[in-house]
């Protein structure tokens, strides 16, 4: 689900930031016919946060609502997706965050 979220960021963002971004899936939690899913979109420069969120946060809807329309489809279910945008400076230099946010620096993937 990370990784479809990513996607959706980089396609919806084209050429304007490089593939420098991570999502993390901070929760996901069923309620009735619902599902809840808070995820962070992990980049490593300020410069770059408000390229994501964009003019009054239109950039981050679209990626958001464009990622949940495929969640909804995978789940067979209503999603209620919430989006946030954190930095982390230089996250890719790191080993430990590389293994936290689903990579494997080994294996260069």
């Amino acid at each position: 689900m990370a990784e479809l979220i990513r996607e959706k960021a980089l396609r919806t963002l084209e050429e304007e930031i490089p593939h420098g971004i991570a999502v993390t899936i901070e929760k996901m939690k069923r309620r009735g016919k619902i599902m809840d899913i808070e995820a962070t979109i992990i980049c490593e420069r300020d410069s770059h946060k408000g390229i994501i969120i964009g003019k009054q946060g239109s950039m981050l809807k679209r990626i958001g609502s464009s990622a949940r329309r495929d969640i909804e489809e995978m789940l067979e279910c209503k999603v209620n997706l919430q989006l946030w945008v954190k930095v982390k400076k230089d996250w890719r230099d790191s080993e430990f965050l590389l293994k936290n946010f689903g990579y494997n620096p080994k294996d260069g993937e």
